[in-house]
């Protein structure tokens, strides 16, 4: 798996260069706050650069704000890709912060968590602390706060509503929260968004419209035809043009209800626009969609690492950015490898307004599997998903899980690459793969060596490598 390294934010020095440069690759990967402004900013912040005694770096957000400080308002230090750190690190503090990213404490509370990582409260508070500044409290405070911007600007949700959606418990704790956060009150937030132009969409609104940061370069194609190639019918959708494809979207199983989301690639961004049935499954459907498209990835990294080998150097620089297909929900890609089409199983959904008038169908359950008429095999899966003993969510100790995958027969590497996002995963049994190292003459275990820990990126670009393009 990951080879194990410093946490960045730990190297002030490093820190302070990306700052005087306003690195963009590094927003997401560090906090900087200014002792003499009592203000958080990202790395790339536009703002006058503060001297290096008056800064300091933090891991989150979550451990400025626990350190008295507030975010900047110009910057917005939490609308930037996420922590490529979370996928890379196998840890603790890593597998918590994936769950916490996807609203598990707004679900469960942290009992709840601590349960789900199979640590008491004591021991994961601990360790949070000591790795991320910040206990899983905190953490998950800072996760409702940038929830409650999103609605806050993105919608005319009553601020009431807001509150209770984003996961707050009360009005006070909501109120309380934004002040010390963003320095004002949450009416004051959504007057400002106004007068930047951001329409709101109608009161009593399930659709919003995001955008998704990522680090450039971004092989956006690369991706979608990725999931374009494998797309159920009804579960998903394309839309493509001369160009490429335009739009992919997909049905979501939330916490509170179904959701739709499509995706519309962007040069900066990607465009997401989301239909829920329950606000409150916002943070959670965002941050879904990001491991979809990997778009948490540091290709800068990548490419150092990839580039240095003279057989890859070229298929890295063709196509520079290229990033490794996540999923949505564990259960559901263990059981789509071996299940045919899902059109007669999966429960329907209402229809949305076009483009996502195609989406009509959710991908069913482990238990309507199990009940289903499928192969032995496949029953045997859901069975195991549905009461348990199969587990595969993004909070899951890559060993453990990779025990229990073998225990059914399923491909371990697969599904820890795609659910985890594990990024040191090579598929030496995947055939594109074994096809390409037979045509690069790549002995596979040595050269894997080298491509640590990076080797589920070296996995991606052995699959869409093409001998006959190539070699003419």
């Amino acid at each position: 798996m990951a080879t194990q390294t410093a946490p960045l934010w730990r190297d002030t020095e490093r820190c302070y260069r990306a700052v005087t440069a306003r690195d963009q690759r590094f927003d997401g990967q560090f906090i900087m706050a200014v002792r003499t402004t009592g203000i958080y900013c990202r790395p790339s912040c536009p703002a006058i650069t503060p001297k290096a005694r008056n800064v300091r770096f933090f891991p989150t957000s979550a451990a400025a704000q626990a350190s008295g400080f507030r975010a900047c308002r110009r910057c917005l230090p939490d609308a930037v890709p996420g922590s490529p750190d979370w996928n890379v690190r196998a840890d603790l503090a890593a597998r918590a912060m994936r769950l916490i990213s996807d609203g598990f404490v707004e679900r469960e509370g942290v009992p709840g968590l601590a349960r789900r990582l199979g640590y008491s409260d004591r021991q994961l508070g601990r360790v949070l602390t000591a790795e991320l500044g910040a206990g899983p409290l905190a953490l998950a405070r800072a996760h409702r706060a940038h929830s409650a911007r999103l609605l806050i600007e993105l919608s005319a949700l009553p601020l009431t509503d807001v509150a209770f959606a984003a996961g707050f418990s009360s009005i006070r704790q909501f109120n309380e929260t934004i002040r010390e956060v963003f320095a004002t009150t949450p009416s004051q937030l959504r007057a400002a968004s106004l007068r930047r132009g951001r329409r709101a969409e109608p009161t009593g609104s399930t659709r919003l419209s995001l955008r998704l940061p990522f680090r450039a370069p971004f092989d956006a194609q690369g991706v979608l035809r990725y999931h374009a190639s494998r797309a159920l019918p009804g579960v998903e959708a394309v839309e493509e043009s001369a160009d490429g494809i335009t739009g992919y979207g997909r049905t979501l199983r939330l916490s509170h209800g179904p959701g739709l989301v499509w995706l519309s690639p962007q040069p900066d961004h990607v465009r997401c626009d989301l239909a829920l049935t329950d606000l409150r499954d916002l943070g959670s459907a965002v941050s879904r969609v990001r491991r979809l498209l990997d778009l948490d990835a540091d290709p800068e990294a990548v490419a150092r690492v990839l580039g240095a080998d003279p057989v890859l150097a070229p298929l890295v620089t063709k196509a520079p950015g290229l990033r490794v297909p996540g999923a949505v929900d564990g259960p559901e890609l263990v059981l789509r490898a071996a299940l045919g089409s899902v059109a007669a199983l999966g429960p329907r959904v209402p229809p949305g307004e076009p483009p996502m008038d195609t989406l009509t169908t959710l991908f069913p359950t482990p238990e309507i599997v199990a009940a289903a008429d499928v192969k032995p095999h496949v029953k045997t899966v859901a069975a195991a998903l549905a009461d348990g003993s199969l587990d595969p969510h993004v909070g899951r100790d890559p060993v453990e899980l990779r025990a229990e995958l073998l225990s059914f027969g399923i491909d371990a590497d697969y599904v820890l690459m795609r659910v985890l996002g594990a990024p040191d995963v090579l598929l030496t049994t995947d055939p594109a793969v074994r096809r390409s190292a037979a045509a690069l003459c790549l002995d596979l275990p040595g050269a894997a060596r080298g491509w640590r820990p990076w080797s589920s990126y070296a996995t991606r670009y052995l699959q869409v490598f093409d001998p006959e393009e190539n070699l003419s």
